[in-house]
């Protein structure tokens, strides 16, 4: 049937179709500045893509196609391409380092099979580094390492190596060794050929030679060597024995078992190179292809059936039904509405109609796209183990599950943080209003990061973002993308509300007006958690209230908690637990049991002993050994509690955790006090009780 499938969709495509197996769908990782861009530039280069090289620092590389990626130099949004090397297609996408556009990250994670992650070569394993490398741990995410920048001063391959080991709790095995340091740095060589690989100073990296080691690259590579087969005997007893007997071991033996180690036990192979300098590439390309994995190599897809909430299992088949997950939604200016798609089993075809289980509605696919970067080419079908993009779906947002009508089932959806920053938006005038509200809603769709709400107290249209660069880069688009004149108020932290005991309460609604009258009444119970996700359990028995009402209790209940008693803040760390209520054969409804739960969560609210959260960050400053002192009581009298200093020569490294309310226009003050010297990352760590002096402050200025 397989083999059918595949016959008919090369009838439909004028173009090759790779088998499964050939197929990778793989994603670039790092944290800002460690060179992922400029890699996947050179993939991109090496493989036939381009034809010319662009540079970030430039502006002129080929994922960084935003203006505002040009302008700034960091990437905005996963951008997605194709390219083919040695018979195989790999599917990229190239993720952003900087921490206020994690999701994008997320997101791309969900529904990559294999990453490769870049690490500076002098920055080593930094903060981003080990949020995305979480990431990955969360989604059972295939790795592979390059260590970048091996050419830079002060590049140290074995400690990057060893900060994977102990930071990140990985497995690095190690493939790839550096030959020379620093600017004479020259080229790798490969423990499994046990080759080296020189590439000229000036030249594009295409043609380099291959040769034999000398006497002293064998002694150092020697060593390395036996460390790898005894890794590797651990693992499969051939090799093992063949290495105790002193017997050569054939490289397609090192390879296979590379590989399964890779995709089972989640060693993480390590390669080194010089993406700006052209060094190393090839190497890297080349263990993509052996040791990342096929769509026929992760685990089948699972999700539930919406109906009977049974778990479903989806095999990677073209004949198997169609399931595929939209993670990720885009408004381009010439085609509409672009649905980013991972399609776990079947196929699409443009001009076809499919299902969307999560909103349980009929949706047509316009085109198929095939992306490269913001380039488009159109194609007839996309099937199993691609990553594609539709056109046509009005209805379809991140994380919405389309599936065959005759065989639902909904995917899980990626996960994404809360907003910690906000501020206040307003038009120009009154003929700004209207374009205001519908730019905001499309860049809503888009980012699930971030958010928009009316504060009705107030009368202000509030947004809100990962942090300050976040918001910056959104209302830049607002202005130039979207041509709205907008205002802006001052950032400010983005509270949480919480409870300190446990509650029962109730909340009736009851109505009666001549005809058919509303009666909802429940008896819920408020507890209080370690998780920032809202959950609910419903313990009705007996069938008190009747159970077509419950979802409808769960609703009113989960969007009670949108604004918080003490402040107006959104309630976290809080379990909702249905434990009774009654019910009106005649007028109950659907509205009368959501307003009723929203009443009771409210009344229970109000009993529990509520108290205010605000963000921690965790913040990692780099400066030089000279300005330690201002620094460092800079970071006190902001209220912050020192975690770490590291040293490397006479640069210092501190880590930190600070309230995100003391952090704006932290880069100004730090460049005053390092003389520009200084720089620093920051990203959320948790939620933490607001002291209550700060309590006391902020519900004043309410």
């Amino acid at each position: 049937m397989v083999k059918k499938a595949s016959i008919m969709l090369e009838k439909e495509e004028k173009r090759e179709v790779y088998p499964l197996q050939k197929i990778r769908n793989i994603g670039i990782m790092a944290h800002i500045d460690a060179g992922k861009t400029t890699t996947t530039e050179r993939i991109l280069f090496y493989t036939g893509k381009i034809y010319r090289m662009g540079e970030v620092h430039e502006g002129t590389a080929t994922m960084d196609w935003m203006d505002q990626e040009k302008e700034r130099g960091v990437t905005i949004t996963a951008a997605a391409t194709t390219c083919f090397w040695k018979g195989h297609r790999i599917n990229i996408i190239d993720t952003p380092g900087h921490v206020d556009f994690t999701a994008e990250v997320e997101r791309s994670l969900r529904v990559l099979d294999g990453a490769v992650a870049v690490f500076c070569g002098v920055g080593g394993v930094e903060p981003q580094s080990e949020t995305v490398w979480r990431q990955a741990d969360r989604y059972g995410v295939p790795r592979i390492a390059f260590i970048n920048k091996m050419d830079r001063k002060g590049a140290d391959f074995f400690t990057v190596v060893d900060e994977i080991r102990d930071k990140l709790e990985a497995y690095p095995v190690v493939i790839a060794l550096p030959l020379g340091e620093e600017e004479n740095f020259k080229g790798v060589i490969d423990l499994v050929s046990m080759k080296a690989y020189i590439y000229g100073k000036n030249g594009l990296g295409v043609d380099y030679e291959e040769r034999e080691l000398t006497p002293e690259e064998l002694e150092f590579a020697g060593r390395w060597r036996e460390s790898l087969l005894e890794q590797l005997g651990e693992e499969n007893e051939e090799i093992l024995e063949k290495y105790l007997e002193d017997k050569e071991i054939e490289r397609e033996l090192i390879e296979e078992t590379l590989r399964k180690v890779t995709l089972e036990k989640y060693w993480v192979p390590v390669f080194c190179g010089s993406a700006l300098k052209n060094k190393g590439i090839q190497l890297l390309l080349d263990a993509v292809v052996k040791y990342l994995p096929s769509p026929l190599e992760v685990p089948p897809i699972k999700g539930i059936d919406p109906v009977t909430e049974r778990e479903l299992v989806r095999e990677t088949s073209l004949d198997a039904p169609l399931s595929a997950l939209a993670f990720k939604v885009a408004n381009d200016p010439f085609s509409g509405r672009l649905i980013y798609l991972r399609i776990y089993s079947g196929y699409l075809r443009a001009g076809s109609k499919v299902y969307n289980a999560t909103r349980k509605k009929m949706e047509r696919i316009s085109k198929i796209l095939l992306l490269h970067a913001n380039k488009r080419e159109e194609r007839p079908i996309a099937h199993a183990g691609e990553i594609a993009v539709i056109v046509g779906c009005k209805d379809t947002f991140t994380g919405d599950t389309l599936c065959d009508k005759a065989h639902p089932i909904i995917l899980e959806r990626p996960r994404f943080p809360e907003p910690v920053i906000s501020i206040a938006i307003e038009p120009k005038n009154k003929n700004e209003a209207t374009k205001l509200v519908t730019a905001l809603k499309k860049l809503e769709e888009e980012d699930p990061t971030f958010k928009v709400r009316f504060d009705e107290e107030t009368g202000q249209t509030l947004i809100s973002g990962m942090g300050e660069l976040h918001l910056e880069v959104i209302t830049t688009r607002l202005i130039r993308e979207f041509k709205v004149g907008i205002r802006l108020g001052k950032p400010q932290v983005s509270y949480r509300e919480a409870i300190k005991k446990e509650v029962t309460a109730e909340g009736k609604f009851i109505r009666q007006s001549g005809g058919r009258g509303q009666y909802g009444h429940v008896v819920v119970r408020l507890t209080p958690i370690d998780n920032e996700e809202f959950e609910f359990v419903n313990k009705i028995k007996g069938g008190v209230i009747p159970p077509q009402f419950i979802p409808s209790v769960k609703k009113g209940a989960r969007e009670a908690l949108d604004s918080g008693v003490l402040a107006g803040y959104p309630v976290i760390n809080v379990k909702v637990t249905l434990i009774d209520g009654s019910s009106h054969e005649v007028d109950s409804s659907d509205i009368a049991y959501y307003t009723a739960a929203s009443m009771a969560v409210r009344n229970g609210l109000q009993k529990a002993d509520p108290y205010l959260l605000e963000p921690i960050m965790k913040l990692e400053v780099v400066t030089m050994e000279e300005y330690l002192g201002e620094v460092l009581a800079d970071l006190s009298a902001r209220g912050g509690e020192i975690a770490e200093m590291k040293h490397r020569g006479k640069i210092c490294i501190i880590i930190a955790y600070v309230p995100l309310r003391e952090m704006f226009g932290y880069a100004t003050i730090l460049r005053s006090l390092t003389q520009g010297r200084g720089n620093y990352v920051m990203e959320f760590a948790k939620f933490s009780e607001v002291p209550a002096n700060v309590l006391k402050k902020i519900l004043e200025e309410l």
